[in-house]
């Protein structure tokens, strides 16, 4: 009973702190999502102000120069934040983000939201560490809660967000120190993201077979297609990360004063968008990701969203990686169902969560996500397929800041601790931080 006396004033503790945590990630989330609407709906009513992104770039570009260096570098300080606590993170970072990403996306950028969701979650959370008198592991679990909270809010999905800020610190390893604060900010923010008024997209699969293997034949071409497409997903992940990390790293070595970087990028978006002849690659892309449920679509547009996404964030334009993730993923699926015997839309499905999660490097809480999402029954083909594409992916991902924990690969020797920054498939010197020694 010793173990139940100290248990309950934790609980009471987290509690309270998740839930207020949770309050300030879906309020910051409802105003990204409706601010995100209007930009989206206004660029796509007045396609002339795709010419201003280069100029959009420099703005955004300038601003964080000027007034953001601190917080700059967004996700990945929020995970050295986690690993290594040193100081409470800058109030700005939540307006900075916010007012970049919704510029993004006026002008023509293609990028995501989640990192936008997170990086205002954690911030806001953060707040809290000095008026809680926060320390050490306290102060890390609440920025666990903050990017529960953030995911968890901006996509509607607040199991799969209560994992993922468990999952995301660390490749093959979660820290349960924190799944009671974190499940309860995933839920209270997706409460309160709900409340605001905002609703979230629906995505349906049109059929799910069986995945048994009564029928051998049926059932083992079944999930064949499932291993073999979430190989494919898995590939396309890596070199989305990859693809992105090195834009990144040209831009960085080749200009020197950063808020010219988003001008040039930028002029080579809008010059890309006018060349193409369709805006479908750029800004959030949700009708096609719902459209590519539905339909058979080209078999190229994953091709073009992974090049339009890496070139604008590569060019330091502000934004999320996973709803490009996600359109690359679903779009990706829809042009395997023309060779793999699985349904359409169970593939799109599929390569909704399973591209993220291998350049997330976060399996578990991405085949949550397909649960919440589309159903229990799709969650034996989502599993198979997140599983199988983050093996695939090799040891990159998204997010440089992320620590190695457990190899994917037993008999490859990568050294415990170490983030994905100071791997050796990383592209530059620039970014390497000093090695910290694993969490205890």
């Amino acid at each position: 009973m010793i173990e139940q006396v100290f248990a309950l004033p934790q609980t009471a503790k987290w509690l309270a702190i998740a839930t207020v945590a949770g309050v300030l990630c879906g309020t910051a989330s409802a105003a990204l999502l409706a601010s995100l609407e209007w930009a989206t709906d206004w660029r796509e009513a007045h396609h002339w102000v795709i010419a201003l992104l280069p100029l959009g770039g420099l703005l955004s570009g300038l601003i964080y120069y000027y007034f953001g260096r601190s917080v700059e570098a967004g996700n990945n300080l929020l995970l050295e934040e986690i690993h290594n606590p040193r100081e409470t993170i800058s109030l700005r970072m939540a307006p900075l983000v916010l007012l970049g990403t919704v510029m993004t996306h006026l002008f023509g950028g293609s990028a995501g939201r989640e990192g936008t969701a997170l990086q205002m979650g954690a911030s806001l959370a953060d707040q809290l560490t000095k008026l809680l008198q926060l320390k050490g592991a306290d102060r890390r679990i609440l920025l666990m809660t903050g990017l529960s909270g953030g995911f968890a809010s901006v996509f509607g999905t607040p199991l799969a967000g209560a994992v993922f800020g468990l999952e995301v610190l660390t490749i093959g390893k979660l820290r349960y120190d924190g799944l009671f604060p974190c499940t309860v900010a995933a839920i209270v923010g997706d409460y309160v993201t709900l409340k605001w008024g905002i609703h979230h997209t629906d995505y349906r699969l049109t059929s799910i077979p069986l995945l048994s293997l009564g029928d051998f034949s049926d059932g083992s071409a079944a999930l064949l297609s499932a291993v073999l497409a979430g190989a494919v997903f898995g590939l396309v992940a890596l070199l989305f990360a990859e693809a992105t990390h090195t834009i990144g790293q040209i831009f960085k070595s080749k200009i020197a004063y950063p808020p010219l970087r988003p001008l040039i990028g930028g002029s080579m978006v809008a010059i890309a968008v006018w060349a193409v002849g369709t805006t479908k690659y750029i800004g959030l892309g949700i009708p096609t990701i719902v459209e590519a449920f539905q339909t058979q679509l080209p078999p190229w547009d994953f091709a073009a969203k992974l090049a339009f996404t890496a070139l604008t964030l590569g060019a330091g334009f502000k934004g999320g990686e996973v709803t490009p993730l996600f359109y690359i993923g679903a779009t990706l699926g829809n042009a395997l169902s023309i060779v793999l015997p699985l349904p359409t839309s169970l593939l799109a499905g599929m390569g909704f969560v399973a591209v993220f999660g291998a350049a997330a490097n976060t399996p578990l809480a991405s085949t949550i996500m397909a649960m919440e999402l589309f159903g229990l029954p799709a969650g034996a083909f989502a599993g198979i397929a997140c599983v199988v594409s983050y093996i695939f992916s090799g040891h990159a991902g998204i997010y440089r800041a992320q620590r190695i924990g457990l190899s994917k690969y037993p008999r490859v020797l990568v050294e415990k601790g170490v983030s994905l920054a100071t791997h050796p498939n990383a592209r530059s010197q620039e970014d390497k931080a000093p090695k910290q020694p694993p969490d205890s």
